[in-house]
């Protein structure tokens, strides 16, 4: 599976972007799609987390009420809606596959769960 992130850019904090992630290669409905992002110097942090079959989401804390993730399966993409923007979302963020041989609602939070990763998408929130 290979996986190419877009849509991120440069925002003033409030705004809005859409990142997208287009996988080529067969996601399974046992598999999690997830978004992670990353800045200098820091760990890899999950953002959110999406179900391929069950639909089931989750967020990290700090972008619930503000980040929505969503799946178009015949276009084999994963979405990452980002509203109200604020400078500390600045980072990379990445897009991931968690390959699953059974079903398991729960979405992983751990960038160790995911096997595939795209190449990541910059996201600058100025002040």
């Amino acid at each position: 599976v290979q996986l190419q992130a877009s849509g991120g850019g440069l925002v003033q904090a409030g705004g809005s972007l859409r990142l997208s992630c287009a996988a080529s290669g067969t996601i399974y409905a046992n598999d999690v799609m997830g978004w992670f992002r990353q800045s200098p110097g820091k760990e890899r942090d999950f953002v959110a987390g999406i179900g391929w079959r069950s639909n089931k989401k989750r967020y990290a804390d700090s972008v619930t009420g503000r980040f929505t993730i969503s799946r178009d399966s015949a276009e084999n993409t994963v979405y990452l809606q980002m509203n109200e923007l604020k400078p500390e979302d600045t980072a990379v963020y990445y897009c991931g596959v968690d390959k699953r041989a059974y079903y398991n609602p729960r979405v992983s939070e751990q960038p160790t769960s995911y096997t595939y990763w795209g190449q990541g998408t910059q996201v600058t929130v100025s002040s």
